[in-house]
């Protein structure tokens, strides 16, 4: 519960309920043709680089970026900084690495870009699933948080009631914006939260440097003795712990993000909406100047949090820090009922709002297009699909993801599931990055090595999970009193990424040694596909 009254929440209730009305009305404008499939997964390809980049950076930056990088900066200084910052690594790397390679290659999905040289239906259903995989859990982990944040945010009794109402009302929202925005509708939405999330950040980044004369030495004196932990609070170790293990348990985790969250499915998906090379790569020159833009204002805001609201209040509000950004604002704006405070916290809780419906918005819509796309026109309709089928196959397929997602998340709300958060990111890691790195890059690569790279990394990380610390045997595990805890770690990335990118290498080898003929169409295959790309890149 927050200490605002009735006024300040009938500002913030006309907010989002502008904000739908707004969002709806450019989803339906935009929606595309029943039988039109280039519009409904790419939007004509008739953004320009500057809105197109916007919407790869809204895709991008999700709630869990907003909300949780930002308490774990107010929380773990040090380490919150470092995840920030490999945030934004990540969007780099896949901008200098695959970005083009994927423009080129693809039509629609990720599946697209695994047939090409492979064009078999074992293919197209093993791209659905680790698809399904890699957003399923964050859209539950989204749906879940929005249940908590929206109680505290209208001030709301913090009771599973109400919590459930905010997760259907958000969750029917995210159906409709997919089912009927397509690729074109949902970047228009996509556009429309990263200008209000820049705008409102830098507000709040500002007030908080101005607090402290724009002194980043008293900002950061301030945050360490609001933190509780002095001058560890700017050294590596509060989130996971110093010991040898713990720190590479960090390291893990960092080189979990950087691999793994560009390679989401939702997020390349966005790259084929591009025109064409020269297009996907200001597209991402934009992006990537967003994306880094907004991490630096995630840094001071969680820090000027630790330094204006302390560590004790925002862990009594969430022991996460999710709610730290809104705490600030509170803080910022002035006396309780003020003008200042119900712009300020109006404006932050609007932001937050708006993001949390654009990023299920975006997963629901990567997930349902594999399911249509790869699982029903490919592998069960062998590509001789109608394309009005298709389109309503995608529709009806954005309805059954959203409704599995906000079952799913109703069940999970009390439960600590931001460890699900990692699982998607070290699928992306451990299952997508291999996979897409060797299809691009390695002519070599079979199907045989295809299938071992996205079942045997996305098996690993999800079976290390289930055994991790992250689940059993911590005071902040899922469930903190069972004890089958037999790996050592929170983050599945230090084994699971070598062993996606070993069985994917392995079983190519594998499979030229004992079909070399077909190994020799393979690579024929993969010939025509690299005189194809080149084509499109020129």
């Amino acid at each position: 519960m927050n200490d605002f009254g009735s006024g300040t929440q009938a500002t913030v209730l006309v907010l989002f309920t502008a904000l739908v009305t707004l969002t709806l009305l450019m989803c339906v404008m935009a929606g595309p043709d029943r039988n039109d499939l280039t519009n409904f997964y790419t939007g004509y390809l008739s953004l320009t680089p500057l809105k197109n980049g916007l919407a790869i950076a809204g895709d991008y930056i999700s709630a869990a970026t907003v909300l949780s990088t930002t308490g774990i900066v107010a929380l773990a200084g040090y380490d919150g900084y470092v995840l920030a910052v490999s945030t934004a690594l990540s969007l780099v790397l896949l901008m200098f690495l695959l970005a083009e390679p994927l423009r080129n290659a693809g039509r629609f999905t990720m599946g697209d870009v695994l047939a090409r040289n492979m064009p078999a239906r074992s293919v197209r259903v093993a791209s659905c699933v680790v698809t399904l995989a890699a957003t399923l859990p964050f859209l539950v982990v989204q749906l879940s948080g929005a249940g908590s944040l929206l109680t505290f945010i209208l001030n709301l009794p913090h009771v599973a009631g109400a919590r459930t109402a905010c997760i259907v009302i958000v969750g029917s929202l995210m159906i409709i914006y997919a089912a009927l925005g397509g690729m074109r509708g949902t970047a228009l939405i996509q556009m429309i939260k990263i200008v209000l999330l820049l705008g409102t950040s830098a507000v709040v980044a500002a007030l908080v440097l101005n607090r402290f004369d724009w002194s980043l030495g008293d900002l950061l004196r301030a945050a360490q003795h609001g933190s509780g932990a002095g001058p560890a609070f700017l050294r590596q170790g509060l989130q996971l712990g110093t010991t040898a293990g713990e720190r590479l348990d960090f390291f893990g985790l960092q080189i979990t993000v950087v691999l793994g969250v560009a390679c989401l499915p939702h997020i390349t998906m966005r790259l084929y909406s591009a025109q064409d090379a020269p297009a996907v790569r200001r597209s991402m020159s934009w992006a990537v100047a967003t994306v880094t833009t907004f991490c630096l204002f995630v840094i001071v805001m969680g820090t000027g949090a630790a330094a204006l609201v302390g560590s004790r209040y925002i862990t009594t509000a969430d022991p996460q820090g999710r709610t730290s950004v809104l705490m600030l604002s509170q803080v910022l704006g002035g006396a309780p009922g003020s003008a200042g405070t119900t712009i300020l916290y109006s404006a932050v809780a609007g932001m937050v709002f708006i993001t949390l419906l654009s990023s299920v918005a975006g997963m629901t819509l990567a997930a349902a297009s594999s399911l249509a796309h790869d699982l029903f026109a490919h592998a069960a309709r062998r590509g001789r699909a109608e394309p009005r089928t298709e389109m309503t196959v995608a529709v009806w397929t954005s309805v059954a993801v959203g409704t599995v997602a906000i079952g799913l998340a109703i069940l999970v709300q009390n439960w600590n599931v931001g460890v699900l958060t990692t699982l998607a990111i070290c699928i992306g890691a451990s299952a997508v990055a291999p996979a897409l790195t060797y299809s691009l890059f390695w002519r070599g690569f079979t199907r045989t090595g295809l299938l071992a790279a996205l079942y045997g990394g996305a098996g690993c990380a999800l079976l290390l999970m289930v055994v991790s610390r992250a689940v059993s045997g911590t005071p902040s595990a899922v469930f903190p009193n069972a004890h089958f805890d037999l790996f050592p770690m929170q983050s599945t990335g230090l084994v699971s990424v070598p062993f996606g990118y070993l069985a994917g290498w392995l079983g190519s080898r594998l499979d030229h040694r004992r079909r070399p003929a077909h190994s020799r169409e393979n690579r024929r295959l993969y010939e025509e596909s690299e005189a194809r790309m080149l084509a499109a890149a020129e």
